[in-house]
């Protein structure tokens, strides 16, 4: 009698018509049943089963075609493209710009007329970013849905792109006071295609890893039985991180040479003469980020290699696979409990965060009266801790081979102490985002501590993404965290204008109590040991499902799976 395959996933039956799908499940993870996920700092020389016992050799989860191999260029200009998009023009300067015009506008009275009633200035910011991020969420349910299939997804970037660089040179004509209404739509539509260019960005990440040399390599060592499949997936988490970390470092760095143009072209603009002037100056700068984004994006636009994604399932076109591939996640994405849990913690933890940034954004221009020379300076410093927060995370992770995990739960506690530290502002105005120190202290903090959020939260929904599902789950992700900050700046404005003095600092007290409970949550209840074995099952029973579709379709048996066609992207 022959031994069967144990790299061959039996063909259960009909999951299609959803016969049996409690059999197929259970079966796939009776074939893969593994020990408790791995710790990436302990076990690395555990026994390795298969190779010597004469068993068929271990089949790595990344799976390699030399033609779609990642240079080093086409890394660099990955980098180079996030130096543009870091959010200077259409998350800091334009967002300055829209308050300052409605500022003006406002007068004396400190309100203008929007969206039926008398509001102030704060108000209308956070729910002018509250449409946006509605917007933002709808289209992710859309193109996300589409994006992992065929070869087209490098199109979506180019497109936002575009869309960006059109309304960051718009700015140019929006500079007075009158145009505020104008300004509030490239305001709600700048902020959109930003977040849309830089999602489809982020998600290209985890493939370019994984088409590295050295992943390359760490597959067919562990295929030799050389590695452990902990050291496999050490490798595969640490290439991650340090795409994503060196990325957000060279952005940083990059930001620093554009801001030090800025200053100089401020001064040659004589932004400090007139409140004119300044208005004026805000608009240039918008327009010169563009131009800087605009060239800086043309390489990775010129050598991305436009890598395959999945094939269409039989039966499915692209006006239909969508709607389709929306479905199948719905039903099928409680498996992935992992997942789930972070999507949870990261839509609490991102309401909390994006919030927290908004509210205390509107503290600081108002300090710094809008100048557009003390923000660029505030800015610089900012970015400066940035750069050299994010170096520090990395070399420290990289020394220690820490999981990503442990490092964004420090991350988490950096979050907490910033919403405690604006909670602060209702008891006493001698601290809490009141003084012109602060508007410093606090770049110098976020930078060092709370910025590299932005890197390690990408790592971790890579962490909890199966292959081949990126753009989906990015999207999906984005989603989330556009939904999150839908609902944060609306209950902040509410509080605000409950209170009966519009005391600005009182949405500490909502952030302080959110950003507790979804740190505890995340660092109790997430283990990326179970997320990755959930997600072979995930991949397994998907592939199962595929050919039950293709046999359907077209009338013939139904064939055994291998391994390498489930882990196929």
């Amino acid at each position: 009698m022959t031994a069967p395959n144990p790299h061959v996933i039996p063909a259960v039956q009909d999951p299609v018509e959803g016969k049996d799908s409690g059999e197929i499940e259970k079966r796939i993870l009776d074939h893969d049943s593994k020990p408790e996920g791995p710790d990436y700092s302990i076990n690395h020389d555990a026994q390795i089963q298969g190779v010597e016992d004469g068993e068929d050799p271990p089949i790595a989860p990344d799976q390699f075609d030399p033609k779609w191999e990642t240079s080093k260029w086409e890394i660099w200009a990955y980098y180079s493209y996030y130096i543009g998009n870091s959010g200077l023009t259409l998350f800091n300067f334009a967002p300055t710009q829209f308050q300052n015009l409605l500022s003006q506008a406002a007068g004396d009275t400190g309100t203008l007329y929007f969206a039926n009633a008398d509001r102030t200035v704060n108000e209308i910011v956070l729910l002018c970013n509250g449409i946006s991020f509605a917007i933002q969420a709808f289209l992710f349910l859309v193109i996300g849905a589409y994006a992992d299939f065929g070869n087209f997804r490098p199109w979506i970037l180019t497109f936002w792109s575009m869309v960006c660089f059109g309304i960051g040179f718009g700015w140019m004509g929006i500079y007075e006071a009158d145009k505020w209404p104008a300004a509030t739509w490239m305001y709600v539509f700048g902020l959109l295609a930003y977040q849309m260019a830089l999602t489809f960005w982020t998600a290209a990440f985890p493939r370019l890893a994984r088409n590295t040399p050295e992943l390359r390599k760490a597959a067919e060592d562990y295929a030799d039985g050389v590695i452990t499949r902990e050291k496999y997936d050490l490798r595969d988490m640490l290439l991650r991180n340090r795409l994503a970390n060196v990325a957000f470092y060279v952005s940083s760095v990059g930001e620093v040479f554009i801001l030090a143009i800025m200053v100089g072209i401020l001064f040659g603009v004589n932004a400090d003469a007139s409140m004119a002037n300044n208005s004026y100056a805000f608009s240039v700068l918008i327009a010169f980020g563009t131009g800087a984004w605009l060239l800086l994006a043309i390489p990775w636009f010129v050598l991305e290699k436009q890598r395959p994604g999945r094939d269409l399932p039989p039966g499915m076109n692209f006006f239909t696979v969508g709607f389709w591939q929306l479905w199948r996640a719905m039903k099928q994405i409680w498996r992935l409990k992992q997942s789930l849990i972070y999507l949870i913690g990261y839509f609490l933890l991102g309401d909390s965060l994006n919030t927290t940034v908004t509210v205390i954004a509107t503290l600081s221009a108002e300090i710094i009266a809008y100048d557009t020379l003390t923000l660029t300076y505030v800015l610089i410093v900012g970015i400066v801790a940035q750069a050299i927060g994010i170096g520090v995370f990395w070399v420290i992770q990289k020394r220690w081979q820490l999981s990503t995990k442990t490092m964004f739960n420090a991350i988490m506690l950096g979050i907490v102490l910033l919403d405690g530290w604006g909670m602060l502002g209702n008891w006493t105005n001698a601290i809490g985002f009141h003084q012109v120190w602060e508007v410093w202290v606090y770049q110098v903090i976020y930078g060092l501590f709370v910025c590299p959020w932005y890197s390690y939260s990408q790592v971790m929904i890579s962490e909890v993404t199966p292959r081949g599902y990126e753009f989906f789950f990015f999207s999906l992700f984005s989603i989330i965290g556009k939904t999150s900050s839908f609902i944060g700046p609306l209950v902040s404005s509410a509080i605000i204008q409950a209170t009966p003095d519009g005391n600005n600092s009182a949405p500490f007290y909502f952030l302080f109590a959110l950003s507790i409970v979804s740190t505890v949550a995340l660092w109790v209840f997430v283990d990326l040991g179970k997320s990755r074995r959930e997600q072979e099952a995930f991949l397994e029973k998907e592939a199962v499902h595929r050919e039950h579709r293709r046999a359907s379709v077209a009338g013939e048996p139904v064939r055994q799976i291998t391994k390498e066609e489930a882990f196929k992207p």
